[in-house]
């Protein structure tokens, strides 16, 4: 998350591989979904869909931490 995101109407992340430049955007509600795909594949943004449906208590938790200023630590899926 990023510092102005705390702005947006709705909920989201951003998601990304090591290697890439430009991030993957997710919705968190009202449902897990993709705003921009960033550079991902398909395959890659199915994955990350799901992972993310997996974790989406523990990213909106994050969520009111940022709102609140409070720090957060980078989820990092292996």
């Amino acid at each position: 998350m990023y510092g102005t995101d705390v702005y947006e109407n709705r909920r989201y992340v951003h998601v990304g591989r090591k290697s890439k430049e430009r991030l993957c955007k997710i919705w968190l509600e009202p449902e897990v979904e993709i705003a921009k795909s960033g550079e991902l594949s398909i395959s890659e943004q199915r994955e990350v869909i799901e992972i993310t449906r997996q974790f989406r208590s523990r990213l909106l938790e994050n969520w009111e931490k940022v709102v609140r200023g409070e720090k957060v630590e980078i989820l990092k899926i292996d």
